[in-house]
């Protein structure tokens, strides 16, 4: 396993120099990082057709960019019922938003835990790493080239103070 330190020595950033995550506009892209067990695939379905039914991904700007599933396994094992899910968001307020939005919190979300959780899951967020230097231009840039920072999408309540 590699670690954190690891994986930015490899990338040329300095230990202990990752950039906090961004907190004030919506121009340094973030990753959600949905990975546990499946109990219920049924129940799962209905979650993923639900979350694009709502279309709350277009609207903030977040898209998927891996399987849930592995083409390869290198080392150790992978339960069939494990899944390992990233979502990019345009920046962490978006990644933010599609989390407290009312219709993922009140509608979706309950499809998923109600009344037993149907999967095992942790969902975190991490900042895109930079680019190394020797790589641009070599790989396709990762902009946005649409502001997605004006969403409109309707929070709960504890969130939109």
């Amino acid at each position: 396993m590699i670690t954190a330190s690891l994986a930015l020595m490899l990338q040329g950033i300095p230990n202990g120099a990752a950039p906090p995550p961004p907190q004030s506009t919506c121009d340094k892209p973030v990753y959600m990082v949905v990975e546990g067990r499946t109990l219920d695939r049924e129940r799962m379905m209905a979650y993923g057709r639900a979350i694009a039914e709502s279309e709350i991904y277009q609207k903030l700007g977040g898209y998927y960019v891996t399987m849930p599933r592995p083409l390869e396994v290198f080392e150790g094992d992978v339960a069939p019922n494990y899944v390992n899910l990233t979502v990019r968001f345009p920046c962490i307020e978006n990644a933010r938003a599609f989390w407290n939005s009312k219709v993922y919190q009140e509608t979706i979300l309950p499809i998923r835990q109600n009344p037993v959780p149907a999967g095992d899951y942790t969902v975190t967020i991490y900042a895109e790493t930079p680019l190394r230097e020797d790589m641009v231009g070599k790989v396709t840039a990762p902009y946005y080239t649409e502001d997605f920072s004006d969403h409109g999408v309707e929070q709960t309540e504890e969130t939109a103070q």
